[in-house]
Order: C-alpha cells, then structure tokens, then sequence
C-alpha cells in the first residue's frame, strides 16, 4: 500500500471514529418547546453556527449536556436534563 493511500485511510478511520457533539435543529426546537431560551446555537455553543467536522466548544451549559449525555450513555441530548442545570454566577 503506497503511502498517501495509507495516510487517507488513516485519516478516515480517526475522523469516523470520532463522537459527535453537535446541535441539531431538532434539539434546538425542542428546548423551545420546553420553554427555554435557545434562540440560536450560543445558547449551548461558543460558536454561532458550529460546523460538523471542525472543533466545537462548548460554553457552560453545552458541556453539560455532553457530560450528561456521556454519563447517561445516550446517543441524544434530551432538553430534559437542562431542568437539573444550575449556571453558575459571574
């Protein structure tokens, strides 16, 4: 196998590999409904439109939810969790 071939395949596997979290249109319209404030992706997100595939972060309450995500091993968000939210004061 010649090398650039190897390198991409590489490549592939890390990025496949690699856990999404990422905001979807449906989670942002179910925290609507829930009554919250998520007006738009910085209600969990630094970044305004976060991009699949480059590195996202998080504020606050975003890591949280991943947390809580992680530790529930869900393979969704559930706006639920947010009830259990406290931010803390600046």
């Amino acid at each position: 196998m010649n090398r650039p071939l190897a390198g991409m395949l590489a490549a592939c596997v890390l990025i496949g590999s690699a856990v999404p979290s990422h905001a979807t249109m449906p989670i942002q319209k179910a925290a609507k409904e829930a009554g919250y404030p998520a007006t738009n992706c910085l209600y969990c997100h630094n970044e305004k439109l976060p991009v699949k595939g480059k590195t996202v972060t998080h504020n606050e309450r975003g890591a949280y939810l991943v947390k809580q995500k992680e530790a529930k091993k869900a393979k969704e968000v559930d706006v639920a969790w947010l009830k259990e939210f406290v931010e803390t004061k600046k």
